[in-house]
């Protein structure tokens, strides 16, 4: 018979009770070893601990009850293992744990992180088993080296194909936060037992290593795909191409599809358009031509991307003709361009000074869904601006604000300057004094030209007032204020005014250019020769250059 002594130090009282009134359950505590009296104990418990989760959740726990005192690791895994406690209420009891310390005595360990990822596996439920298993790679005492791991899951699970899964998973896991070589031991682990290494998770490390502008151990990993005899897809090798042409070895990338190509992995046009835009972006007009013969070799079909790149290329060195001819191609094939296109055309139009070809493209656009942004509306503006369409800049900068884009300053700018240039000073002037009603600070380019409207009109008590703004709003003058208001103050005779401008653009670390030096020299002429003579006179160049010498006294 074993002694009441020998039955307290296992059990607690509650479970003590109950087994004094069961004859059957005192009997097999008789017969018991202390081994068995402690798996009995910590199965107990456990029974208790999954009874109360499924009757009332986590409550009950949260003003630690007596069982949380008896709890150790043997504990959790019996309740993680019982079938009746459901997945959730598992994973409610796990975070329970790591989260109340101060209330428990122990925490999941390793193994009770893998008995509830193998449950989460027969239940098919592999994104929880995911989360889980990322938990405990990111985990310093959780994580340990993959022969260690996989000898745990044999030693105590009998599931077959499960090892094989973890491992895979793992792989996965381990490039999605960046632990690249324990990612490479898990693949090194499954090459060298002969588990199958599936492509699609060999795709994600790769893509991860790419992000990460781990150019070098992209191209290894892939290395050993090939070695391991990994089956590869045209999808792993579009992406090793990419990262080699993203780290400027474009020549390398080449080599490799001609490579892979032999082996009977045939690139996409999504390959082939890596390896275009890439030459196209070292200016490498050899291996733009070449890329074009290989496709035309392979009679690969040209997609809006393959079109996008062409059309860019030749519009960027200056071949508008041949660039029309891509995109004329691309609608007689009916390929439908993308907003990528479309802004190329318009862009490349503009800048040509073709704004009404850009404009009806832009109309087509909108036509097929494509909305227009901000970079749109800037380059329309802009285009209609180097064209001397004020009216119309000023119309397509009404849309945009009414779409909510701001023109910005410098918007603004171009259009007073445009209007000034025409002679419409008032409105150029309202334009720029508006800017403040809309959230926009003037600027010293804004500064600059309302200045400039107003010298040229002879105001100089408006232009001055502007000056004194400028300065108490803390705005830096560059050379161009300084210069509008030196030829100001040499109109008015202001000799003195004009010399302390000069030289405080000097303090202000201001360099004056050509424009400053000739308003100078001219105001010394009229100077000396109202002096001298009574009248301005004309003077040659070279006299011009020795009035230089006499500036500054």
């Amino acid at each position: 018979m074993v002694s009441l002594s020998l039955l307290n130090k296992f059990i607690p009282v509650y479970l003590y009770n109950a087994l004094m009134s069961n004859s059957k359950l005192l009997i097999l505590f008789n017969k018991a070893t202390p081994a068995s009296l402690i798996s009995m104990h910590s199965q107990g418990i456990a029974k208790e601990i999954s009874k109360t989760l499924i009757k009332s959740g986590l409550k009950p726990f949260l003003n630690a009850p007596p069982l949380l005192s008896y709890l150790n690791s043997d504990i959790i895994n019996f309740v993680l293992s019982d079938p009746d406690v459901p997945l959730y209420l598992c994973m409610c009891f796990i975070n329970f744990l790591q989260r109340e310390q101060p209330l428990v005595s122990s925490k999941p360990d390793l193994e009770s992180y893998i008995i509830f990822i193998l449950r989460l596996y027969k239940a098919r439920k592999f994104a929880e088993m995911k989360n889980v298993l990322t938990f405990t790679v990111t985990e310093d005492n959780l994580r340990c080296q993959i022969s260690d791991l996989v000898s745990l899951v044999e030693s105590r699970f009998d599931e077959p194909n499960f090892v094989e899964k973890l491992c895979d998973m793992l792989f996965r896991v381990y490039a999605d936060v960046n632990m690249f070589e324990y990612g490479l031991e898990v693949f090194n682990y499954m090459a060298s037992y002969g588990l199958k290494i599936v492509e699609r998770s060999c795709s994600v490390s790769l893509l991860a290593l790419k992000r990460c502008g781990k150019m070098e151990a992209c191209l290894n990993l892939f290395e050993k795909m090939l070695e391991s005899g990994v089956e590869i897809t045209v999808y792993s090798l579009t992406i090793v191409i990419d990262a080699l042409c993203k780290n400027g070895k474009v020549q390398r990338a080449k080599d490799l599809l001609i490579k892979m190509s032999a082996k009977g992995i045939k690139p996409t046009i999504v390959t082939y358009n890596t390896l275009l835009n890439a030459y196209t972006k070292i200016m490498d007009f050899g291996g733009v031509n070449e890329m074009l013969k290989l496709m035309e070799m392979e009679e690969t079909v040209y997609d809006a991307a393959t079109y996008a790149i062409l059309i860019g290329w030749y519009r960027s060195n200056g071949k508008f003709a041949q660039a029309d001819k891509w995109f004329e191609e691309m609608q007689e094939r009916e390929v439908e361009p993308d907003l990528y296109v479309y802004k190329s055309i318009i862009f490349w139009n503009c800048k040509a000074g073709k704004v009404e070809a850009a404009e009806i493209l832009l109309n087509k656009m909108q036509s097929k869904g494509f909305d227009v942004d901000h970079v749109l509306f800037s380059t329309l503006f802009d285009g209609y601006c180097r064209r001397g369409f004020i009216d119309k800049a000023l119309k397509v900068l009404a849309v945009m604000e009414k779409k909510g884009f701001i023109g910005g300053v410098f918007a603004y700018n171009i259009i007073a300057c445009g209007l000034s240039n025409l002679k419409r000073q008032d409105e150029a002037k309202r334009l720029l004094f508006s800017m403040s009603e809309k959230g926009l600070m003037l600027n010293v380019v804004n500064y600059n030209a309302l200045i400039n409207m107003y010298c040229k009109e002879g105001n100089f008590v408006e232009a001055k007032r502007l000056f004194r703004d400028m300065k108490q709003k803390g705005e830096r003058l560059d050379v161009v204020t300084y210069n509008t208001l030196i030829n100001m103050y040499c109109k008015e005779g202001n000799f003195v005014e004009a010399k302390r401008l000069f030289r405080d653009m000097e303090q202000k670390g201001e360099r004056p250019d050509v424009v400053t030096y000739n308003t100078l020299i001219n105001m010394y002429w009229r100077g000396i020769l109202l002096k001298q003579t009574g009248s301005f006179g004309i003077w040659s160049k070279r006299e011009k250059g020795l009035m230089l010498s006499r500036i500054i006294p």
